[in-house]
């Protein structure tokens, strides 16, 4: 009898184990699955320069994406209806239409960007199926926003699946850049430094309107853009075909690469980073395109461009070409160089 319990024991043990081992390894495998997801990589491009996960709640240009998630995806919310409500909302953002009211009358509402269909989709897929990252602080705002008293509601860094978060609020700013492929890598230099000029640019017209933005871009946009190249041990440049700062001026080579760019953006294609291997260095060079806050400065004058802004472009930019953009248009490519 004492044998048969033994036995008994034993065999709960070891399936105990067993099964603990396979939570752990399907947890391990979930996340690989999530790595090797396209629209991971896609949201870290397109979305994090505004929807930053690392941002702090007070220093923010718009809600992070987990907000998002959490706003649109319910227990009832199917994939297809998530995709499809991306989808409307990317192709006409609008008041009427916003279901984060706060973050409307906080932020205002975000700038229109034609982003691809399939783009969007595959964002959307992967928020859907995985956990995506957040803020450190963001459990407690959300829980504040929902009325909830303390300890209750989800605890930092808990949840899965839809609506949730799982508490990687310095996942990205964790990463070993150099361990990455080059393109990647040169990507990060640029998506890293975007967010910085984008934080700063969007917050001074948020609060100061755009002719001080226009005072921002001639006083800080360089040294921000060289104290990211100190970070980071690498050449960052902003280069263009139609310069506002003639120092932007693109060379032969980054010409040819801003109009392969420009073909890439008119077929409604996801732009990959070109990448150039020297002895010793690599150059990787990356699209800038515009959206409709960047036609505030960028635009038809007398049209998106208001007339006191003109006049001040052309005070601080005599030989200014940057104008007469619409949205998604090709304004330039990031230029980096940086070891092997």
């Amino acid at each position: 009898m004492k044998k048969i319990v033994l036995l008994t024991l034993l065999s709960i043990f070891i399936f105990s184990c067993n099964n603990s081992k396979n939570k752990e390894y399907s947890a391990f495998e979930k996340q690989m699955e999530a790595n090797k997801h396209p629209g991971k990589k896609l949201m870290e491009t397109n979305c994090y320069v505004c929807h930053s996960p690392t941002a702090s709640e007070a220093d923010r240009i718009a809600p992070p994406m987990i907000a998002i998630k959490k706003h649109y995806i319910k227990n009832e919310t199917s994939k297809e209806e998530f995709i499809e409500a991306m989808q409307a909302w990317i192709k006409n953002p609008n008041e009427d239409d916003a279901k984060m009211f706060g973050a409307v009358r906080r932020f205002g509402v975000m700038p229109k960007t034609p982003y691809p269909e399939e783009t969007i989709k595959q964002i959307a897929d992967y928020m859907y199926d995985f956990e995506i990252d957040q803020p450190e602080w963001f459990e407690d705002h959300y829980n504040q926003e929902k009325g909830m008293h303390k300890g209750q509601g989800m605890k930092k860094g808990q949840g899965n699946g839809k609506g949730r978060g799982n508490g990687y609020g310095k996942q990205q700013s964790e990463i070993q850049f150099k361990d990455l492929p080059y393109g990647e890598r040169g990507l990060k230099y640029a998506l890293t430094t975007k967010a910085v000029l984008g934080k700063n640019l969007m917050g001074t017209i948020q609060k100061k309107g755009t002719q001080e933005a226009l005072a921002f871009c001639n006083e800080k946009a360089y040294p921000l853009t060289d104290s990211m190249s100190v970070v980071h041990n690498a050449n960052i440049k902003r280069v263009s075909d139609k310069p506002r700062n003639q120092s932007n001026q693109a060379n032969a080579e980054e010409l040819k690469h801003i109009e392969a760019f420009k073909k890439v953006i008119l077929n409604k294609e996801e732009p990959n980073p070109i990448v150039k291997e020297m002895d010793n260095k690599v150059q990787v060079f990356y699209p800038i395109t515009t959206n409709t806050m960047c036609l505030q400065c960028h635009g038809t004058p007398n049209n998106t461009i208001e007339t006191a802004t003109f006049k001040k472009i052309a005070e601080l930019y005599p030989k200014d070409q940057a104008i007469g953009y619409d949205i998604n248009e090709v304004r330039g490519i990031w230029s980096i160089t940086f070891d092997k």
